[in-house]
């Protein structure tokens, strides 16, 4: 799963697909992207606000050293993604993250973490973020995260793969019993799919379905399987071996 991706973003970024259909994942190179920068050192944000108004991103960028602001402007304005700092204050980086998932679900965010608080950005896995990356990573590969994530891919820099995966191997680790049998025929073929790290067009097209019934399936799946998203789901299969040849229940 992961290996693949890797090796279409030169192996510095590790991205994971994901059913998000919002406007930079359907078309994230229809315009240059507004991103909302959060960080409490104007001088980071000055130092990324360069970044990424140069090529190739060309972004319009707003910033705030204010995570409460950064709230309100996602709120009023057109923003295309976030990036932000997990220590941002009043409100920390997890925490606007889940509160952006909430209230602004179209909208993408990055978390950014010094190397001394790499297990805060691991922690912040479940808030809702779509990228993680450490503030030592090359301007390459950030820059191709966030490319990844207007594309509506889930995000990780290299030098967070093994902490990543073996939180994430936390966070869906069950009891395997009879969860599988939960599932309609239809929701198991969709998780089969899924656990080829397939898109959701492709499942519509494979399945004879639409997009819309394909998300409904997984909504689905998500409850039945206790997992909060198609990350995790992509690991609950995997981890128990689904394929084409495993047998329908």
């Amino acid at each position: 799963m992961y290996g693949a991706a890797a090796s279409e973003y030169g192996a510095r970024v590790v991205v994971a697909p994901d059913e998000t259909d919002n406007r930079a994942a359907r078309d994230p190179g229809s315009s240059a992207p507004r991103a909302l920068l959060v960080d409490p050192q104007p001088l980071f944000l000055a130092a990324l606000t360069v970044l990424l108004t140069s090529p190739p991103l060309n972004a319009e960028v707003v910033t705030t050293t204010s995570s409460r602001a950064a709230l309100e402007i996602a709120e009023e304005d057109s923003i295309d993604v976030v990036v932000c700092d997990i220590r941002a204050g009043p409100i920390d980086g997890a925490i606007l993250s889940r509160t952006l998932a909430e209230r602004c679900p179209g909208i993408p965010i990055i978390l950014l973490a010094d190397r001394e608080d790499e297990s805060l950005l691991i922690d912040a896995m479940s808030s809702g973020a779509t990228g993680l990356f450490l503030k030592d990573a090359t301007v390459e590969e950030f820059l191709e995260g966030v490319t990844a994530v207007r594309r509506g891919q889930f995000t990780v820099g290299r030098s967070l793969l093994r902490q990543t995966l073996a939180k994430l191997a936390g966070l869906v680790e069950r009891t395997a019993g009879d969860e599988i049998k939960k599932l309609s025929p239809a929701e198991f073929a969709v998780l089969t799919l899924v656990a080829q790290a397939e898109s959701v067009a492709v499942i519509a097209e494979r399945r004879g379905i639409s997009q819309k019934t394909v998300r409904n399936h997984l909504a689905s799946i998500y409850r039945k399987l206790a997992v909060r998203n198609r990350t995790e789901a992509i690991l609950w299969a995997t981890r128990r071996g689904m394929g084409p040849s495993l047998p329908r229940p």
